[in-house]
């Protein structure tokens, strides 16, 4: 069975820093990549990066570059979500998610960290 472990999420004031996990078991970790996609109240759901574990590169999305660094330690099967110089407007839900590529399809999901930030 495949799971998907996040943690790390919390309340930190704009400017502070949190760093996100997401542990994967059940699954040869090299074979994915590993998404994370966000959803703040009454938002749609957006993607903010991914992680090729094969090759460890990484995609972000433009409202994130130069703060939030994904990385992996994949002999722990776990990818963190570094998330510095944070913003209210980052104050959301957010997922990681098993992918066969970046372009998807999602194989399996996280259950959710919430992040919230204050001004």
């Amino acid at each position: 069975e495949i799971q998907l472990v996040e943690s790390g999420g919390g309340l930190v004031q704009a400017g502070g820093s949190l760093r996100l996990s997401c542990a994967a078991s059940g699954v040869n970790f090299d074979d994915y990549a590993i998404g994370c996609i966000r959803q703040a109240p009454g938002k749609a759901r957006e993607g903010v990066s991914c992680l090729i574990l094969r090759d460890r590169s990484t995609h972000s999305a433009d409202f994130v570059k130069g703060r939030f660094t994904a990385s992996t330690d994949n002999a722990a099967n776990t990818v963190y979500l570094q998330m510095n110089s944070l913003k209210p407007e980052d104050t959301a839900v957010y997922y990681c998610a098993l992918l066969h590529t970046c372009s998807g399809p999602t194989k399996s999901w996280g259950q959710g960290t919430q992040v919230t930030v204050s001004s």
